[in-house]
């Protein structure tokens, strides 16, 4: 197994985003913490997330050995260049790494065992995404926003185990979401994920109502967005401000969802709309972390 085919399957740009959240979640939460402790929080932060999120990378290919071979022959388990035992080593390597670390972040800094059991629960739920969750549908999808969702969480746990409710509401807007976005393109994507066996809400209840369903977790998703404002986070102006943009881009989706008879090249729309909303959900959440002067 080549260096270059591990850094491929663990997919490092997809991890590193990933962990802007707990960045975002130490950021928010950082009053009181010095300097060096805050930057060492934010490393093994970073590098626990990167690792976690890699075994669940490595095991999502490993399952999807069979699928990959029609749609994705090109990555490495599929081509040959990574064998399914070696796949299975590297997801316990890696899954282990990001343990190990969060059990190191929390010996060295005193804090809450609850990262560890984050950790743990993360590979696990990496692993039953790629195992069983895919193809469950829904409950893939709650997996899926779970996932990137937990960050903000947890990095805000790296500071203070008392966290506070903006976090939690950071979290919700996230996951709803993320959530919205899974079931669209459920309904974009509902002829290939029958012929997959994919059981999606679209196959399960129909595109209208699971369209009405992704509308509702949009609207929870603009709801939970702007009640940070009204708790005590760093810098209130900043995030209305920059919180606008987003909450904009996610109406739109709203509105767009709301009309009849879509078609494939709506749910696209749609689904970018629903991207562009969460990135710039967390520029509105990162500016929210700017101390005033």
């Amino acid at each position: 197994m080549k260096v270059k085919d591990t850094i491929e399957i663990l997919r490092p740009i997809n991890d590193l985003m990933g962990s802007l959240s707990v960045i975002i979640g130490i950021l928010n939460t950082r009053v009181g913490i010095d300097t060096s402790t805050l930057i060492f929080n934010i490393i093994l932060g970073i590098l626990t997330y990167f690792f976690l999120a890699g075994s669940g990378m490595v095991i999502n290919d490993y399952y999807d050995i069979e699928i990959d071979k029609i749609n994705r022959p090109e990555r490495p388990i599929p081509r040959g260049s990574i064998t399914l035992k070696q796949a299975k080593i590297l997801w316990i390597i890696t899954a282990l790494i990001g343990i190990v670390l969060a059990i190191l972040q929390s010996v060295l800094f005193n804090i809450t065992y609850v990262i560890i059991i984050i950790a743990i629960f993360f590979v696990f739920i990496g692993w039953l995404y790629a195992a069983w969750g895919k193809k469950s549908g829904f409950i893939g999808n709650i997996i899926v926003s779970i996932s990137f969702s937990i960050g903000f969480i947890y990095g805000a746990i790296l500071n203070n185990s008392n966290v506070p409710l903006y976090i939690y509401f950071f979290f919700l807007a996230a996951f709803f979401g993320l959530l919205s976005r899974e079931v669209i393109k459920g309904c974009e994507d509902i002829e290939g994920d029958k012929k997959e066996g994919v059981k999606t809400l679209a196959i399960r209840i129909g595109i209208k109502k699971s369209t009405i369903l992704a509308m509702i977790f949009a609207i929870l998703t603009m709801v939970f967005y702007v009640l940070p404002y009204f708790t005590k986070i760093l810098n209130p102006l900043l995030f209305l401000i920059s919180m606008v943009f987003g909450l904009v881009v996610v109406l739109f989706a709203v509105i767009l969802m709301a009309k009849g008879n879509l078609m494939r090249e709506d749910f696209k729309k749609i689904s970018l709309l629903l991207k562009i909303g969460a990135f710039l959900g967390l520029v509105a959440f990162i500016f929210a972390s700017i101390k005033q002067i």
